[in-house]
């Protein structure tokens, strides 16, 4: 066997796993999303920005739809928690929502940050290894980044620093966030 067709082997594995993880660990933040959002329209859904959170959560779901294939497509394994994060997104979107309107919003900038970031830095990944190869991917994962980023607009816009103890708020919700991120993608 060649030392090019090893070395092409492992450049096949090292982006099957890149592929994996991304797709894995984007369904169960989507799922999560779509959870904590279903959670505050379960308090707030009647309210005046219950619209704007069911708005929020459509645009989760056609994300959530575009992994669900992948995960298929790919053959991708779901992580393991995706029954915790449907509980602890539903409790933290209704629990941050029973703060009103502003802790809803906080809950929402908190979890759109990171998630932000996090696709920027998916991008950058799938860019390193083959932005030709990866193209379609990038186009989704940049768009999802944005409906993200302008959900995060959206909670600032609707008060979300009024919140009671919003910076701690805020803070623990990051992390919990990374954490999950962390946890997704190898579990």
């Amino acid at each position: 066997m060649s030392i090019r067709r090893i070395s092409q082997r492992a450049k096949d594995e090292k982006t099957r796993k890149l592929l994996s993880r991304i797709i894995r660990v984007d369904q169960a933040g989507e799922l999560g999303a779509d959870r904590i959002y279903a959670g505050q329209i379960a308090v707030l859904g009647n309210t005046p920005v219950g619209p704007i959170i069911q708005e929020m959560k459509e645009q989760e779901q056609e994300h959530l739809e575009t992994f669900n294939k992948l995960i298929v497509e790919k053959r991708v394994r779901p992580t393991a928690l995706l029954p915790l994060w449907n509980i602890a997104g539903f409790a933290l979107g209704a629990g941050t929502a029973l703060l009103g309107k502003e802790g809803a919003m906080a809950c929402t900038v908190a979890v759109e940050s990171v998630i932000g970031e996090h696709y920027n830095s998916q991008i950058r990944d799938l860019m390193e290894d083959d932005p030709e190869k990866h193209k379609e991917l990038i186009k989704k994962l940049s768009k999802f980044r944005d409906d993200e980023l302008h959900h995060h607009d959206t909670g600032l816009e609707h008060d979300a620093e009024k919140a009671p103890m919003y910076d701690a708020l805020s803070q623990v919700i990051k992390v919990g966030c990374i954490g999950a991120i962390w946890l997704s993608e190898r579990i």
